[in-house]
């Protein structure tokens, strides 16, 4: 990493991956890091950042449902979205809980600071939750999110994407990350996937279709694999992580 001297005086952090927290995302700016990162290996307390602490009894199949997660249900195109999870060496990376969470078919999120005006589904709260099996395979059901505004800048929606969590063995090594879907027409236009300066791993970030994993008279299955570390990694969500 590199130290840089900001505009206002203080110290900001240069993105690990370059084109992270640049260009049009402006508030990218705000989540920079201001200070290198810090060794916590001798700390006698450190042991406490380690989690999470789940097994099979904890993550059961609703979780990785989310349209079975009330009464009624929810609007939209329904959705598999299935994958694996690897190492940088191809090798599954078992039991690693990866949760989710997106807006609704309308676009938008079940919670109380998304005040864009399109409806709230009582049926969906856009959150689920797995652990991958022993080749490290993740399956979600959902239903596709759909498009929202944004004030990034004028006219701006962001595509419809899926947040995706991974917490690895401890917090510390916490990955979050975005899915997109393909022939978004949004995609050439969201300035937090082009932050992503190299365009295969914004390639990387897209999911495929799949017959293979649609469900019959169900839902349209999407693969989309994740690769901790490595020259072909999964990327972090710039939005948390520039």
């Amino acid at each position: 990493m590199t130290l840089t001297q900001g505009h206002d005086g203080t110290a900001s952090r240069e993105a690990a991956t370059p084109g992270h927290g640049a260009g049009p995302y402006r508030s990218g700016a705000l989540r920079v890091p201001l200070m290198a990162p810090t060794a916590v290996g001798g700390d006698p307390e450190a042991v406490e950042l380690y989690g999470p602490v789940f097994g099979v009894t904890e993550v059961t199949a609703l979780d990785a449902d989310l349209t079975r997660q009330h009464a009624g249900e929810p609007h939209g195109e329904r959705i598999t979205v299935s994958g694996r999870v690897v190492d940088r060496a191809g090798r599954p990376v078992r039991h690693q809980l990866v949760e989710i969470w997106q807006a609704n078919a309308s676009g938008r999120y079940a919670h109380r600071r998304d005040q864009h005006s399109a409806p709230l589904d009582p049926h969906f709260t856009g959150a689920g939750r797995c652990l991958t099996d022993a080749e490290g395979r993740y399956a979600f059901t959902t239903v596709k999110p759909g498009a929202y505004p944004w004030g990034n800048h004028e006219n701006a929606w962001r595509p419809a994407h899926i947040h995706f969590s991974l917490f690895g063995t401890a917090f510390t090594q916490r990955l979050v990350t975005q899915m997109y879907f393909p022939g978004d027409p949004l995609l050439a236009y969201d300035p937090i996937l082009h932050a992503v300066a190299d365009q295969a791993a914004r390639d990387r970030l897209v999911a495929a279709y799949d017959p293979q994993l649609s469900v019959q008279d169900w839902s349209l299955g999407y693969r989309w694999d994740i690769v901790l570390d490595g020259p072909t990694a999964t990327l972090p969500d710039p939005e948390v992580a520039a």
